[in-house]
């Protein structure tokens, strides 16, 4: 079954390159969707795929790339989005 997660990670999660990392992380994982950075310092993530691969993602939010601080990560479903790859905003 397919799903759409809408992932908030916050902690030092900007500019230790975790949008470029979590995106070769969700291409490994067959996950579709985006990185975005957001004003407020978090980085949203939206990510659709089936659910080992979606556990699988999120674990590894939970601890991002080498120099990030993950500190929280929220995770919401949210509606089909349909996305096509895995892009960095």
């Amino acid at each position: 079954m397919r799903r759409h997660l809408v992932i908030i990670v916050s902690g030092r999660v900007q500019g230790v390159f975790f949008r470029g990392t979590a995106k070769e992380e969700a291409d490994r994982l067959g996950i579709a969707g985006y990185a975005r950075n957001e004003p407020d310092g978090t980085v949203r993530v939206e990510a659709e795929g089936d659910d080992a691969a979606l556990d699988r993602f999120v674990a590894w939010c939970g601890r991002g790339p080498d120099f990030a601080k993950v500190d929280a990560v929220a995770v919401h479903e949210d509606g089909p989005a349909h996305f096509s790859g895995f892009t960095v905003e």
